[in-house]
């Protein structure tokens, strides 16, 4: 894989854990690629743990798209606890290796939590939307599509209804996600080909 072929010489050279963000918009397909990029990395010997952006939503998925509903403006970087990830990031590079982190359970619309133990992790990748805009990072891999290349992959998904309301939420995100780009160290086109800007 060509990202792991970039970061690697880097993943070698780090004295203690590599931190990597895959970001991208909505059906860019973040989940599949931090996924490549961890089983490329075991294969190589190198043990990884994904955070999912989804699990640090302030509210579970149901009751989230009720807000956004209910104020428009609710949609963004504010319904993330971006903060709790980057203080686990740094607490991670400060030597802290088990953790209790947010789990979203998706049927049940509820977040719990779960047990997670570092130890013998070297890449920590944090999978969502807002991912590039964490600072504690050694890599953030940006994914160059946008609402209109991600609908195919979105309808396939069939997360939510794709109506017009969809395509409001889609466009703020797309505005917040866009500007962030410029912070990218790798970026993968929409053949899946990458360049360092």
């Amino acid at each position: 894989m060509a990202v792991v072929d970039v970061v690697l010489p880097e993943i070698k050279a780090a004295q203690e854990h590599y931190f990597i963000t895959v970001a991208g918009e909505s059906g860019a397909g973040k989940s599949e690629i931090a996924a490549a990029i961890a089983e490329f990395l075991e294969e190589k010997g190198i043990h990884c743990y994904i955070f999912q952006q989804d699990d640090f939503f302030i509210y579970p998925p149901r009751t989230n798209a009720a807000k956004r509903i209910e104020d428009i403006n609710w949609v963004g970087v504010q319904e993330v606890k971006l903060d709790l990830i980057e203080e686990m990031l740094v607490a991670i590079k400060n030597g802290v290796s088990e953790f209790e982190k947010p789990l979203v359970i998706f049927d049940e619309d509820r977040i719990t939590e779960e047990s997670i133990n570092l130890e013998n992790v070297k890449v920590i990748i944090v999978e969502g939307t807002y991912a590039t805009m964490l600072k504690n990072v050694d890599c953030h891999v940006f994914i160059d599509r946008n609402i209109h290349d991600t609908r195919e992959s979105r309808k396939e998904r069939a997360r939510e209804a794709q109506d017009e309301f969809l395509e409001k939420i889609l466009a703020i995100e797309h505005k917040i996600i866009s500007a962030n780009k410029d912070k990218a160290d790798i970026i993968i086109n929409k053949d899946y080909s990458i360049y360092k800007p």
